[in-house]
């Protein structure tokens, strides 16, 4: 056996965490975290071993070779990482039955609608969404035709975020009534930790919901936030500003003159949400 150590010179933004074997497939490490490999890491090695594999086993996953080789000690600390900043080379359209999947990631389908109100405030009390959802049967072909899809009535969005300039439902998840099932059904709302998870019905093509109410503590502090994974995330919801434990006797109505719904699928990429038009009816609110 002998020891080797190894320091990571540069990576582009994406990779991390790595995994690392010999050639002989004998697995050194895993999970090991970018910044572990920036400060460096020694191992044990069999002595016939002459090539590390560092493997991305992240969103990004990438496989590279390195030969062993001898290097002093003083060119070893004095190697410094570089952000090289190079990003990736996605294809696209591979598997014509798969969306918003990439390398075996599912990245958040995400559509916003924003309302806006005349004179008086209104109080938002249900969302009628008109959304066709497909699903593609694959063919020997791979062209998607219209004998080669079904539509589906239980499949749409599974998350949603109601919000106005003050007031916000925080994060809701979507799931389905319960068929023949009373005791399922009064079980709903559910209040979680970090979200609540409310019912979600399809009648007359619309897809239904209500249940919701302003869950925000603090209108002096931000309802989202920048996302430091991805310039494409553009807000992420600020959870330590939720408060999901508001009981119905104190819920406060989404009310103002203007009003976003921000519906996201991020739990499959095998369907495809065709969205054509949404309703939020309200009722006026006189003060």
């Amino acid at each position: 056996m002998r020891i080797i150590s190894i320091k990571l010179k540069s990576a582009g933004p994406g990779l991390g965490p790595f995994t690392i074997s010999d050639n002989y497939g004998n697995v050194l490490g895993e999970n090991v975290s970018r910044i572990t490999l920036k400060d460096g890491i020694s191992y044990n090695v069999v002595d016939e071993a002459s090539v590390i594999v560092i493997c991305s086993v992240g969103r990004v996953k990438l496989c590279k070779n390195f030969s062993i080789l001898d290097f002093d000690i003083y060119e070893y600390i004095d190697t410094e990482f570089t952000d090289t900043g190079t990003s990736c080379a996605w294809k696209h359209l591979k598997d014509p039955t798969v969306y918003n999947t990439y390398y075996g990631n599912i990245e958040p389908y995400i559509i916003e609608y924003p309302f806006s109100y005349k004179y008086l405030d209104e109080i938002a009390r249900n969302v009628k969404d008109y959304t066709k959802v497909y699903k593609y049967i694959p063919t020997l072909d791979t062209v998607l035709a219209d004998y080669s899809k079904v539509e589906l009535d239980n499949v749409w969005f599974n998350k949603a975020i109601l919000y106005n300039g003050q007031q916000n439902s925080g994060l809701l998840n979507l799931e389905f009534k319960p068929v023949n099932n009373l005791a399922g059904y009064m079980s709903y709302p559910k209040i979680n930790e970090d979200s609540k998870t409310i019912l979600v019905t399809k009648s007359d093509n619309f897809y239904q919901y209500n249940s919701f109410w302003n869950v925000m503590t603090d209108k002096a502090v931000t309802q989202f936030s920048r996302s430091c994974e991805s310039l494409s995330i553009d807000k992420q919801l600020n959870q330590s500003n939720m408060d999901y434990t508001k009981r119905t006797r104190k819920k406060d109505m989404l009310r103002a003159k203007e009003l976003k719904i921000r519906h996201i699928l991020d739990n499959k990429g095998d369907t495809k949400l065709v969205s054509q038009f949404i309703v939020a009816p309200t009722q006026n609110s006189f003060k």
